[in-house]
Formats: C-alpha cells, structure tokens, sequence
C-alpha cells in the first residue's frame, strides 16, 4: 500500500507500483526473472516486430559487476544491493525477408515492454527502479550493443530492503510519490 490516491477504476496494480532505491540484496529466482520478461514480452508493438531486447545480470553473477558499472556512480550507490540488473534496448530497424528500414516507433515499443515488465515484477511482490542514469556511450561498447540498435534506459529489480541502508538525503525520498493530474497530461485537441 503506496497511500496514493487515483480513480478507483485504475488497477490497483498500477497505482502500488513506485520506484524505491533501498533493496534487500536478496536473490531473485531465475523462474521469476523470466516471468518478468515474458510479461514485457506481451506489450504492443508496430508491424509487431517485438524490437526489444533486456540484457541484464544477476546479483553475484558473472556479469554483475559489468552490468553496474555502465551505471552513473550515484545509481552504483544504491542499485547494488538490487537483486537484477536490466538494460533495455531497442532495434531500430525493421528486418524483413525484404530488407531493413527504419522502425519510427522501437523506443516506445520497448518503453512499453518495460512498462509490463514492472507491472509484473510489482505482481510478484518485487519492485523496479528505472533509470537513465548510465554511462551512455561506454555502456554500449562494454554490453557490445549493435550500431543499430539502442540503449534506452536500465531497471533494478529486487525486494524492498530497509532506507536506512541509503544515505540520508536519499531516505527522506523513499517514498512513493504522486502523479500530475489528468488535466495537466491530457489535451483535447492540439497541443496549443
């Protein structure tokens, strides 16, 4: 219960799901990280041509201290006791039998498979933190990211751990916070 208030019509899910930076380090079962990116693997997309990948490590895996690294020291501070480390990324391009051509829309596919994924890991009892807050530019070489594809955003995941283990500053923040109403997100008409 995140003590947030919306419109009882939107999923309960939707509403509980926030961004916290204190995680338990506890281990998160391979079983569940699947369901998570099997769940993301749901979302929509153009031509459905699915354009995202999620790249990621477990904590203690061999490829853990690769994966937090290609974050900003800030985001190292706390995402290291997460239990996972997810990288999203997009490939902007449309493959066919045919050929390639531009994919218009595979950063917001991939936001969307993001968004199912969290909504999942929030099902599981788990929580995810998305950030952009990456060395962008070295992360792609350090993950070997194709040129034609790219790095959108990363998540941690893990279960809630006690905020005392953050630094002070970060503690009076770890709290879910609200939302813009809808008449501030939403026009009819033009943008104008």
């Amino acid at each position: 219960m995140t003590g947030r208030i919306a419109n009882p019509k939107v999923e309960k899910l939707i509403v509980d799901r926030w961004s916290p930076r204190a995680f338990d380090g506890s281990e998160i079962p391979q079983e569940d990280l699947d369901v998570i990116f099997e769940a993301g693997g749901w979302a929509p997309s153009a031509y459905n041509v699915q354009p995202w990948t999620f790249l990621y490590a477990k904590k203690g895996d061999a490829n853990w201290d690769l994966f937090l690294a290609q974050l900003i020291e800030f985001n190292q501070g706390w995402a290291k006791d997460a239990s996972a480390l997810v990288f999203v990324v997009s490939d902007s391009q449309m493959r066919s039998d045919k050929g390639n051509s531009n994919n218009h829309s595979h950063s917001f596919d991939a936001g969307a498979a993001w968004a199912l994924a969290a909504l999942q890991a929030q099902a599981l009892g788990y929580h995810t933190h998305g950030m952009t807050g990456l060395k962008f530019g070295e992360a792609e070489a350090a993950l070997a990211i194709p040129a034609d594809h790219r790095l959108e955003a990363a998540f941690a995941i893990g279960k809630i751990g006690d905020k005392s283990s953050l630094p002070e500053f970060l503690q009076e923040r770890e709290v879910a916070s609200n939302r813009k109403p809808v008449a501030e997100i939403a026009k009819a008409g033009t943008f104008a």
